[in-house]
């Protein structure tokens, strides 16, 4: 199977989508982690935990993470946040 899209590593952090951990309380550690990024060439960065072997028994079947990838979970009141910087299409 081919993979129909892949990452533009040469792509640059442009904003971020939201606000930052600080600012909804989900960090007491300045920058760290979590956090959301619109790049350069328009892909979305997601800065999060790495749950993907904590999870791996309970995806969807029609859910999976290959070897090259990782499932991240950021808290909710992020996304939320980002949500009205996300486009429409």
């Amino acid at each position: 199977m081919t993979q129909g899209w892949s990452v533009d590593s040469g792509a640059t952090f442009v904003r971020r989508l939201g606000k930052s951990a600080a600012e909804l309380g989900n960090t007491s550690q300045g920058k760290t982690c979590p956090d959301v990024w619109e790049l350069s060439n328009g892909d979305i960065a997601i800065v999060g935990t790495d749950v993907t072997e904590a999870f791996a028994d309970r995806l969807p079947d029609d859910v999976s993470v290959g070897a090259h990838e990782r499932l991240v979970v950021i808290p909710r009141n992020m996304v939320i946040a980002a949500k009205p910087e996300l486009p429409d299409d």
